[in-house]
């Protein structure tokens, strides 16, 4: 089995970005998406969510969105500024069926970080 995971981190007061609602789905080559899972970051702020080998199809594309926008509003004191930003979107290939995928995630108010660490 695949294995994905993320730990999302907030840059803007140190802590872990927990309860962010993650969506992983695979866009087929008609462009139809199917969702994979959803699922929401835990108090620490990671995900970590095996997927069926059979849903992992070389050289397709898959869709990871992580729904920031709650995350800023529902600070107090919220940040400075308006937040304009609603969604992240990750687009990733899985060409190993059993590879592990760890994409840490940092998020800001009005924009994001995110890379590859395997």
């Amino acid at each position: 089995m695949a294995l994905l995971s993320t730990h999302t981190l907030n840059p803007v007061d140190g802590a872990h970005a927990g309860g962010i609602p993650v969506t992983l789905a695979r866009i087929e080559a008609d462009g139809r998406r199917t969702e994979l899972f959803r699922q929401a970051t835990d108090e620490g702020g990671r995900l970590r969510r095996e997927i069926d080998p059979a849903e992992v199809r070389p050289g397709a594309v898959c869709e990871m969105v992580l729904a920031i926008g709650a995350c800023f509003s529902a600070m107090t004191p919220p940040p400075h500024g308006p937040r304009f930003m609603r969604e992240a979107v990750v687009r990733l290939e899985m060409p190993d069926p059993d590879g592990r995928y760890h994409i840490p995630f940092m998020p800001a108010p009005n924009a994001y970080s995110v890379w590859y660490s395997g």
